[in-house]
């Protein structure tokens, strides 16, 4: 069997058009072996692309400068955190910014914008969408809640955007579709929070009529740091940690929780550990708890305690 030719060096080990490698002396025999995969129509890897910013490297050669990564692609880029149901989609969203049609390839939702209505960026080496046009955008796709999480993210842990720059891109929206559940989700997304759980524990309290909570907050009794915790009721001296996977299967996780759990009840503070079950199916019971511990601490004898500081309110 004759070995296949090399490719030119500028087009190995990543994805290519059929058309730039015609004009660089490759044949039509060379690029149709099965050595090659065919991730979308017109473009040649070496390698299958799998995850959503790999598939989106592949086809980044077809896109043009008018075309940018968008919706629920380019929050997957981000690292914004979606819905299961939207992880890993199968197919790109790619928007068109200008008077040209939108794209038309297998495996790509296309989308059309207005000049000057989303402003391209350059993340893991493809365009896409502004981080607070990636999340005007995702209001199509998201529920209120789900948006919120995602706004969290960007003007928290992520750092993509600050609040303002999302105040000012659902402005520019003015009657675009999702505009008023934008403008919900403005009003509850905080500076602050650290992980989805914790956006999550938020909403949960407050959709149940408690108030809303201090986020990452430093206990300091007599001058000393104590610890810093995700929520934190700090009148009635009530502590809530939202605990994920992470918190149980990882070793140092598990005893950095109990250590903190328990250099707060040393300073009188109750700490609650809250799970995605106590947030969801047994949120009620979760807040009933809560609210009979905060009125407790807030009333009551507070060094006098019935519940233990590592109970599992689920």
């Amino acid at each position: 069997m004759t070995a296949r030719r090399r490719l030119p060096m500028a087009l190995r080990d990543t994805s290519f058009r059929v058309q730039d490698a015609l004009h660089r002396g490759v044949s039509r025999c060379r690029l149709d072996a099965k050595d090659l995969v065919r991730p979308f129509h017109g473009i040649r890897s070496a390698t299958p692309p799998h995850t959503v910013e790999e598939r989106a490297r592949a086809l980044a050669p077809r896109l043009r400068r008018d075309r940018v990564f968008s919706h629920v692609t380019a929050a997957a880029i981000l690292g914004i955190p979606l819905p299961r149901r939207h992880e890993g989609a199968p197919r790109l969203h790619v928007t068109t910014i200008g008077p040209d049609q939108a794209l038309r390839v297998r495996g790509t939702v296309g989308h059309r914008a207005r000049a000057g209505t989303v402003r391209a960026t350059q993340s893991r080496g493809v365009r896409l969408s502004a981080a607070a046009d990636t999340f005007v955008a995702l209001a199509t796709m998201l529920t209120l809640d789900e948006l919120i999480v995602a706004g969290d993210a960007l003007v928290g842990w992520l750092g993509w955007a600050t609040l303002d720059e999302l105040v000012a891109a659902v402005a520019e929206r003015r009657g675009c579709r999702g505009v008023r559940k934008l403008r919900l989700a403005l009003d509850e997304i905080r500076v602050g929070s650290r992980s989805p759980g914790e956006t999550r524990t938020r909403l949960a309290l407050v959709r149940h009529g408690l108030p809303e909570p201090s986020l990452n907050h430093d206990v300091v009794v007599d001058g000393r740091w104590v610890a810093c915790v995700d929520l934190a009721y700090v009148d009635a001296r009530v502590a809530i940690e939202y605990e994920s996977d992470l918190h149980r299967t990882d070793p140092s996780t598990f005893q950095k929780d109990l250590t903190r759990g328990e250099h707060l009840k040393d300073v009188d503070w109750w700490l609650v550990r809250a799970t995605a079950a106590d947030v969801g199916r047994g949120v009620d019971r979760f807040v009933q708890r809560l609210r009979r511990l905060l009125h407790t601490g807030l009333h009551g004898p507070h060094d006098r305690r019935t519940l233990d500081a590592t109970v599992n309110i689920g």
